[in-house]
């Protein structure tokens, strides 16, 4: 068993949905990939878009599940069977309208909390024992009837915020696989423009 951390971002595949708010995981995996310096490749055994990286001496999976959200589990679930992955070594980044934007929670495991994508991933693995990063995209009002917020495209008044967001989500994600999950809460959760900037 390869000692290999899997950062699986969650989104919807094709040019119509690059840049919505539902695609926030995929943002923060591409994020890191150009951090990383790792190209991605199109799996057709995982139905991903997978880039291969090392960093600081770890190496790591970034997955864009290419099945559609709300069978994001169908890919995760075959990556995790073939690379034999422990549960503890596989994060889940999400969009979250029940946080505004700015915001980012970490969390060791908990509900789907209505969140399809992540319903499919703990429906394959069997278990909600994964870390999951919400990504807060906020929401206009308080109606469930979300569906063209979420698959509208993030303004250009929140370019700058966006930014910020993936940027802190990726210095999470690097603690979160350094020092452990405990640290990568403490330092990074809550609303990005009250936080330390120190590291």
């Amino acid at each position: 068993m390869e000692d290999i951390f899997l950062i699986v971002g969650l989104g919807n595949p094709g040019a119509e949905y690059a840049q919505t708010r539902h695609n926030a995981g995929f943002l923060l995996v591409e994020k890191l990939a150009g951090k990383w310096k790792a190209g991605w490749s199109n799996e057709r055994k995982f139905v991903s878009r997978v880039a291969k990286a090392e960093h600081n001496g770890k190496k790591f999976l970034l997955c864009e599940p290419q099945t559609f959200m709300n069978l994001s589990g169908e890919s995760v679930g075959a990556l995790v069977s073939f690379y034999q992955l422990p549960l503890v070594k596989i994060l889940v980044a999400v969009d979250d309208a029940d946080l505004p934007l700015g915001e980012i929670r970490l969390r060791k495991s908990g509900s789907s909390g209505g969140h399809h994508g992540l319903e499919s991933i703990e429906q394959h693995l069997a278990s909600r024992e994964f870390a999951r990063l919400r990504i807060g995209i906020g929401r206009k009002d308080s109606s469930r009837q979300i569906a063209n917020y979420v698959l509208g495209k993030f303004e250009k008044s929140e370019s700058g915020l966006l930014e910020k967001v993936l940027e802190r989500a990726a210095d999470q994600v690097e603690t979160w696989s350094g020092a452990g999950i405990e640290k990568a809460m403490s330092q990074f959760n809550g609303v990005v423009d009250s936080l330390n900037e120190e590291k």
